[in-house]
C-alpha cells in the first residue's frame, strides 16, 4: 500500500500585521530622513530577525528612554509606553517618535476613560508584557492586571465596586471570553470597552490556526519566544488537541517533530517576516512535504499611516 502524501497547509492570513507594517516603516522612514543612529526603546516589534536588519541599518535598541542622548531622535516601540515614559523623554528634551500601534493606542483611550470615572480598572493580559505596562501605566492607582478567571475569583473587591476592563491586544479570543465571563458575573456595575480590544490581526491568525488544526497533525506557528501573540496561536493549536510548536526560526525546527506525520500546518505571527516562514518550509520541502495548500481566511485590507512629519519628510529632528 502506497504511503500517503505528505503535505503543508499554509495559513492565511499571516505574517505582518498593518501596526507592524507600519511601526517598522516608521523606523525605516527615520532613518533615511534623519540618518543612523536612531534609537529605539525596546524591540520595535516582538522578531529577532526585524530588530537585527533594522541595528544594521542604524537604529539601536535601548531598555529605556534615560539610555538615549538628550536631544536625540528617540522611537516607541509598537507595544505603547506609559505616561511616566513620555514624561521622562520629554524631560530629557527628546525628540518622540510614537510607533505604538493605533489598536494599542485606542486601549489606552478606554483605560484612562474608565479612569476619569472613578472605576477600578481590570487589565486583562500578562503582567510582565510591554504592552500591559504601558496601558497600566494610564492609571497605576486604579489598575489591577488579571491573567485568569481564577485570578478574578481572586480580588479582594465587593461585587459593588465600579469596575471597567480592557485587555491586551494579543491575547487567545477564546481564554480571555472567558475572563470576560466571569468578571461581568462578579461586578455588575460594570463598563466595558465601547469596542473590541483583541486586535482583528490576533482574532484572524488564531481562527487560521483553528482551522490548521481541523486539517493538520501538526501546526507550527513561526514566531518569537517574547511575541504574545505568537504563543497565544500555539496554544490555541493544542487547545484544539493537536501537536503544536513555535519556531522562532528555522534552526528551531526539530525534525523528530515530523516523525509519522503526513500533514503540517503553518502559520506565523503577526510581527514575523514572510522570509522565516519560506525558510521553514524550504526545510519542509527537504524532508518530503513538497505539496504545499493554502488554507484561506480573513481577508486584510487594514492600513494604518505613519504621522505626516514621516510621511512628508520633514518636520524635527537633528
Amino acid at each position: 500500500m502506497a504511503s500517503a502524501r505528505k503535505k503543508v497547509v499554509l495559513a492565511q492570513p499571516r505574517g505582518f500585521c498593518a501596526g507592524v507594517e507600519r511601526a517598522i516603516a516608521m523606523v525605516e522612514r527615520a532613518l533615511d530622513l534623519y540618518g543612523p543612529p536612531v534609537y529605539v526603546r525596546k524591540e520595535i516589534v516582538h522578531n529577532r530577525h526585524v530588530v537585527d536588519r533594522l541595528e544594521a541599518r542604524g537604529a539601536r535598541f535601548v531598555d529605556s528612554e534615560t539610555e538615549v542622548p538628550e536631544g536625540a531622535i528617540c522611537i516607541f516601540s509598537a507595544h505603547g509606553v506609559s505616561p511616566q515614559v513620555r514624561a521622562r523623554a520629554e524631560s530629557r528634551r527628546l525628540d518622540v517618535v510614537d510607533a505604538t500601534c493605533p489598536l494599542v493606542s485606542k486601549v489606552h483611550q478606554q483605560a484612562r476613560r474608565f479612569a476619569r470615572d472613578d472605576r477600578v480598572l481590570l487589565l486583562i493580559g500578562h503582567a510582565d508584557h510591554e504592552e500591559v505596562e504601558g496601558i497600566r501605566g494610564e492609571a497605576p492607582e486604579r489598575t489591577i492586571v488579571v491573567e485568569s478567571a481564577e485570578d478574578v475569583d481572586r480580588l479582594d473587591l465587593d461585587p459593588a465596586t465600579a469596575v471597567g476592563y480592557v485587555t491586551q491586544t494579543t491575547l487567545a479570543v477564546d481564554e480571555t471570553s472567558g475572563i470576560i465571563s466571569r468578571v461581568r458575573e462578579r461586578f455588575p456595575n460594570l463598563a466595558e470597552p465601547s469596542s473590541e480590544t483583541i486586535c482583528y490581526a490576533s482574532q484572524n491568525r488564531q481562527n487560521g490556526i483553528k482551522s490548521l488544526a481541523a486539517r493538520c497533525e501538526l501546526v507550527l506557528v513561526v514566531g518569537s519566544e517574547n511575541s504574545s501573540n505568537s504563543q497565544r496561536m500555539v496554544d490555541v493549536a493544542r487547545d484544539n488537541g493537536v501537536r503544536s510548536f513555535l519556531v522562532p526560526d528555522v534552526s528551531r525546527l526539530d525534525e523528530r517533530w515530523l516523525d509519522g506525520v503526513t500533514s503540517v500546518g503553518v502559520s506565523s505571527g503577526a510581527s514575523v517576516p514572510e522570509v522565516l516562514v519560506d525558510q521553514v518550509l524550504e526545510r519542509l520541502s527537504a524532508c518530503g512535504f513538497h505539496d504545499i495548500e493554502v488554507e484561506s481566511g480573513a481577508t486584510e485590507d487594514v492600513v494604518f499611516f505613519m504621522p505626516m512629519r514621516l510621511a512628508e519628510g520633514g518636520g524635527a529632528g537633528p
